[in-house]
């Protein structure tokens, strides 16, 4: 009997695809090379499963293109480049990679905190450019982080983490808003306190986006949520591009109606928007929560895990649908 065939989509470990070789029979992308979309369904078109990260998207036209595709590992907590229900529908299995991120992602979010409120990205281009020439009293004065509120827009593993840091480390108030309210246990181990949006906008000194990306939460920051923070706040996203419109993050920015941001995430990755390039009150990463070579590490093995534990009929470890198998 053959082995599945599979395609590794995205550049990954070589001790993880030296795994799967063990298992499938695998084509997996170079090192350094990039596939466009329409090459990668090409590819795709004769496997029975794919490890891939957010830069392909899976829908009902791939998996139309790909008659024998019966899994999709995606390396990811987040899974916005799958369309679920199609995948479903067509009878093939979603996993992602959550947990094994959990802390390392939480350390970034807070990092970004930290970078936005207290100006390190602009005092550090200061210094650099060699314009440092004498101390003054309000040379890069931000915001307090230390004893001041803490909102949390996605409280699930990673927004809880970023709770505990601020309430613990920092002695923070920690006001969180959710789609559905934690236990109260949950809350006590957080020391964070359910608000709705419009209080957890009005209050926090900090706001932090952590929540997945769906077709409701589209912009779910937009001009009327930018208004009704203090002009003192920081926004952090470490959630997904699309979250806030970046049109009105930039005239808010420029307006001073909000102090500063952070962005780890962009609507249009990797592209990003060139008003935000222009800002100097705007902390920008590329999309780098989650990298730690051990914790980057852990997500590879976990999505090469789901694809071996699914083609040995065992069931995928950590599946984001039950589709019935594939016809």
């Amino acid at each position: 009997m053959s082995q599945p065939r599979v395609l590794v989509a995205s550049p990954v470990f070589p001790e993880v695809v030296q795994r799967l070789a063990g298992h499938f029979e695998i084509e997996a992308i170079a090192d350094g090379e990039a596939w466009s979309q329409e090459e990668f369904v090409r590819r795709l078109a004769d496997k029975d499963g794919a490890l891939v990260m957010g830069g392909h998207r899976v829908d009902a036209g791939v998996i139309a293109a790909c008659p024998r595709l019966r899994m999709v590992s995606n390396m990811s907590v987040g899974y916005n480049n799958l369309d679920v229900d199609a995948l479903t529908a067509a009878g093939v299995q979603a996993s992602n990679t959550p947990d094994v991120l959990t802390e390392t992602t939480a350390d970034f979010g807070f990092a970004l905190v930290m970078a936005a409120a207290r100006r390190m990205l602009e005092a550090e281009k200061f210094l650099r450019a060699g314009q440092w020439t004498r101390w003054r009293y309000d040379m890069f004065a931000g915001c307090e982080v230390h004893g001041s509120t803490l909102g949390i827009l996605g409280m699930g593993r990673i927004g809880q983490g970023i709770a505990q840091r601020g309430a613990y480390g920092f002695g923070m108030e920690v006001i969180y808003h959710n789609r559905t309210r934690l236990d109260a246990t949950i809350e006590a181990a957080c020391q964070a306190r359910y608000v709705e949006m419009p209080a957890l906008l009005a209050r926090a000194d900090h706001l932090v986006l952590v929540l997945p990306y769906t077709r409701e939460a589209h912009h779910i920051i937009g001009a009327a949520e930018l208004a009704c923070m203090k002009p003192t706040a920081t926004l952090v996203n470490i959630g997904r591009g699309g979250l806030v419109d970046e049109t009105a993050l930039i005239a808010a920015l420029k307006a001073g109606k909000l102090a500063a941001a952070a962005l780890d995430v962009f609507e249009g990755e990797p592209q990003v928007n060139p008003g935000l390039l222009e800002l100097p009150n705007v902390v920008l990463t590329p999309h780098i929560a989650s990298a730690t070579v051990p914790t980057r590490l852990a997500m590879a093995n976990l999505a090469a895990d789901n694809l071996i534990a699914f083609f040995e009929g065992h069931g995928a470890l950590t599946p984001v649908n039950t589709p019935a198998a594939r016809s």
